[in-house]
């Protein structure tokens, strides 16, 4: 799944190519895509100029004359740029013809994507965006910690809570607690106020590089065909051996979600 990196590579890809094109039409073969009425979207899109693309954890945002769509990749979703003669592929599902006759399509393979139609100038109160937690760079460790310091459960999975910290998922995740040398089953209830500072200085250093190296390209995952390099950077994540002690990495299911750590580093 695109994490936040990710999708800050894709809407700094997209502004490049999309801003201040006009949306000539809208095609969809795939209604479950559209949270909402299929036909509103496309009536209520078509003829408005794409005005700016924001991101709010893994969410972007398409900013347009008077309204926004909120965009959720899921698993597979991304957006490619293409001329309208290239050949439709199957995983294609919503094409956006743009004024300077160029196209952009929705690919997902699994159709688990999602796209919101809202008011440009509320979609931040809304749901789905009004239900997230702040990102790490504007998270007050005393705020995270009064949120985590009473839960049994692991921290691992509490950095995946959207609603405590934005935009984190397992990739980063697992890279956070080994920059941390703690025990991703660790519970929230061991975590002090210093540890939670740490924590999202962690979050910080790490989703930084990534932002910069274009994200991590695992899968599937491209921006219009521009692949993140972060993957050459990962400590712990699908490695085989830690880079600090060289003791084999463990693979274990932490709440259903794979968790690669250090049984030495990270005791």
């Amino acid at each position: 799944m695109p994490e936040l990196p990710e999708v800050e590579t894709v809407r700094r890809t997209l502004k490049n190519l999309i801003l201040n094109q006009k949306i000539r039409d809208i095609s969809i073969r795939y209604d479950r895509i559209i949270d909402g009425d299929p036909a509103l979207f496309i009536e209520t899109l078509k003829g408005q100029t794409v005005r700016d693309i924001g991101r709010r954890g893994k969410y972007l945002i398409f900013f347009l004359d008077k309204n926004a769509f909120i965009s959720h990749l899921r698993m597979e979703g991304k957006y490619l740029f293409v001329t309208p003669g290239q050949a439709l592929n199957k995983h294609e599902h919503i094409t956006f013809h743009l004024s300077e006759g160029m196209e952009l399509r929705y690919h997902d393979t699994r159709k688990f994507g999602r796209m919101k139609l809202t008011e440009a100038d509320a979609c931040y109160l809304a749901a789905p965006l009004c239900n997230l937690g702040p990102e790490p760079w504007l998270a007050k460790a005393d705020d995270i910690y009064q949120r985590i310091h009473k839960s049994s459960i692991p921290l691992k999975t509490l950095l995946l809570d959207q609603t405590i910290i934005a935009g984190i998922g397992n990739i980063y995740a697992n890279e956070i607690c080994f920059r941390m040398r703690i025990n991703p089953e660790t519970p929230g209830s061991r975590i002090s106020r210093k540890r939670t500072q740490e924590m999202l200085e962690a979050a910080k250093d790490i989703l930084d590089a990534a932002i910069v190296q274009g994200g991590t390209t695992i899968h599937s995952f491209d921006a219009n065909g521009i692949s993140g390099l972060f993957q050459s950077e990962l400590q712990v994540h699908m490695q085989k051996a830690c880079p600090v002690c060289g003791t084999e990495i463990t693979k274990k299911a932490v709440h259903g979600r794979g968790t690669y750590f250090c049984p030495i580093c990270q005791k």
